[in-house]
């Protein structure tokens, strides 16, 4: 039996994994090596696809039934000393280690929790099965869990569903679960991709706590850096299945010696910059990094003079004293009961070829006032005069038409597009119940055009969704909005989910399309980076109220409210910006 020194946890080498095609097995992690040791924080990043997550499900053997471990060897020293190869052990011995010695946080807690149990349920069935503790005893200590993961009232939490807390509340649930046996290793695998700024900081912070508190090593996955920068000590660069690039973590951010590390890096959009197109990773592949980056700032003088332009007009859409409530509660003679206001009497007014920012934690009403706009939600009260009409006293067949000058882009790409139309006929749709572009031939040919101009292929017009990456289909979703020509594009955290250098690609297109289209952008995010670039204006809210609103530098600047300030002190990074 192989083992290791006493002061290293996890070793994996010469690790190789294949996943099967309809062409037999294809290489996905080639010849993996590295070592993680007790007690420390080791970041793996890497764009999806580069292997990252397939090597991190290896250590637990959890992969897709299609994927094969070819070679390697995974060895881990368990806590009575002996080291075990995590490859070699039956399921039943794998069992024993799962939960207990080796820990999981997954990316997305909703998918991760089962929607169908109490959450307090979830953590305790662990507790059971490796403590062998009675259920009086594992709820004890499962609330125990919920409060040291600083879950609010963990009493309500234990005996809620998944569905019934936050994004960043389920993933407490999902970290109290994976610390619950006191593991020597945690894998944390994106946990914190989908989360606004201040819930990642306060989630990075409680794995940091936890950590030194128990004395836990730690593998955290991220597409990242800067997340990956905070939390760990060392860190390994992986692409296209292999480690291009290792070390302390500092040294890799500062000194970078990869071009797809100085990609990564770059692709970043940062606070105080704001270059004319943002850099991409294939531009370090490529070597045309060089050559962009001479593009170098837009002028402040340059900014100023398009601003006087853009705002010595009248604004294209005003909202006055809008407002937007949900039903809580009903009494079972259907009388209202308890409501939530979701947008708390909102004014402000956008112009013609501006972009303007909406940022806010998750909960704060940024997309409900997006989709209160289009009246994709229906509001209370108020006004929504766009181009000199108040859009709420349309009738539906009116706004009909009106849509086709007002569109939105929404976040998740796959889940907006009909998994059984074909891209070309999604985009077609829309023309089609329009009577737009003339005949059916006209229209197919506008369809190609725009994908075009998004940078797919034509011939991907009978391709599926599920055939594209999460990138393509962004791509595909905006050019969708753009068969109607509008005037107006809601883009609702339509980024938040990509890798930073997809995103930067997705962000110069957005850019590209704007010029080119004449649009007007209300641009919605949590990622205050990418907002302070792509924004003339920031709007901030807090709680469906309006917190303030100024140009987007000044705002970075000179910020007018403790909340903008919390919010801006959470972005990776922030520290470096004055």
């Amino acid at each position: 039996m192989n083992s290791l020194s006493e002061q290293v946890l996890l070793q994996i080498s010469n690790l190789k994994v294949s996943f099967k095609g309809e062409e037999g097995y294809v290489s996905a992690i080639h010849s993996v090596d590295f070592s993680l040791n007790k007690g420390e924080t080791l970041g793996v990043v890497g764009e999806s696809g580069s292997g990252k997550s397939v090597t991190s499900l290896s250590v637990l053997r959890i992969l897709a039934p299609n994927a094969k471990i070819e070679e390697g060897e995974i060895l881990f020293q368990k806590r009575d000393g002996s080291t075990v190869n995590l490859l070699k052990l039956t399921e039943n011995e794998l069992q024993t280690i799962r939960g207990d010695e080796i820990g999981m946080i997954f990316q997305e807690p909703m998918t991760s929790l089962n929607p169908v149990l109490k959450c307090g349920f979830q953590v305790y069935e662990t507790l059971m099965k490796h403590k062998k503790q009675s259920f009086r005893d594992a709820k004890q200590e499962v609330i125990q869990l919920f409060k040291e993961v600083l879950l609010p009232n963990p009493e309500r939490v234990f005996n809620a569903y998944p569905h019934e807390l936050s994004g960043g509340q389920k993933q407490r649930v999902m970290i109290a679960m994976a610390i619950a046996c006191k593991p020597q290793l945690l894998i944390a695998d994106e946990p914190t991709t989908a989360l606004d700024v201040t819930v990642q900081k306060s989630i990075l912070e409680l794995i940091q706590s936890l950590q030194q508190k128990y004395g836990m090593a730690v593998l955290f996955i991220s597409h990242d850096l800067g997340v990956v920068k905070q939390i760990a000590h060392r860190m390994l660069v992986m692409y296209k299945g292999n480690i291009v690039e290792q070390g302390e973590s500092n040294i890799i951010f500062n000194q970078p010696q990869h071009p797809y590390t100085k990609g990564l890096i770059a692709c970043r959009p940062t606070l105080g910059l704001r270059p004319d197109k943002l850099l991409t990773v294939s531009d370090f592949i490529t070597g045309e990094s060089s050559k962009k980056a001479s593009s170098d700032n837009c002028s402040g003088v340059d900014r100023k003079t398009v601003h006087e332009s853009l705002y010595s007009k009248a604004p294209l859409l005003n909202i006055e004293n809008l407002e937007v409530k949900f039903v809580v509660k009903k009494n079972w003679l259907g009388k209202l009961i308890e409501e939530y206001t979701a947008v708390n009497s909102m004014n402000f007014s956008v112009f013609k070829g501006e972009t303007l920012g909406l940022v806010g934690e998750s909960g704060c009403g940024k997309t409900t006032l997006g989709r209160a706009i289009l009246r994709l939600i229906e509001s209370r009260q108020g006004k929504i005069v766009y181009d000199g009409i108040d859009l709420r006293l349309l009738s539906n067949r009116q706004m009909k038409q009106m849509r086709r000058k007002l569109q939105i882009v929404f976040q998740d790409p796959y889940s907006s597009l009909n998994p059984r139309i074909s891209i070309g006929n999604a985009i077609l749709e829309p023309l089609k119940i329009h009577q737009l572009a003339g005949d059916e031939r006209q229209q197919k040919k506008r369809v190609e055009k725009l994908l075009e101009r998004v940078g797919l292929e034509p011939s991907h017009f009978y391709r599926y969704p599920h055939e594209f990456s999460g990138g393509q289909r962004q791509r595909i979703c905006i050019a969708r909005a753009l068969a109607m020509e509008p005037e107006l594009l809601i883009c609702d955290e339509s980024v938040s989910a990509l890798d930073v250098s997809v995103q930067a690609q997705v962000l110069n297109l957005l850019n590209e399309l704007k010029h080119d289209f004449k649009l007007t952008y209300i641009f919605i995010s949590h990622d205050l980076s990418v907002v302070s670039y792509m924004s003339d204006r920031v709007m901030v809210m807090q709680k469906g109220n309006l917190v303030e609103l100024k140009e987007a530098d000044e705002l970075y600047r000179n910020p007018g409210s403790e909340y903008t300030r919390k919010l801006i002190r959470s972005i990776p990074g922030s520290e470096s910006f004055r």
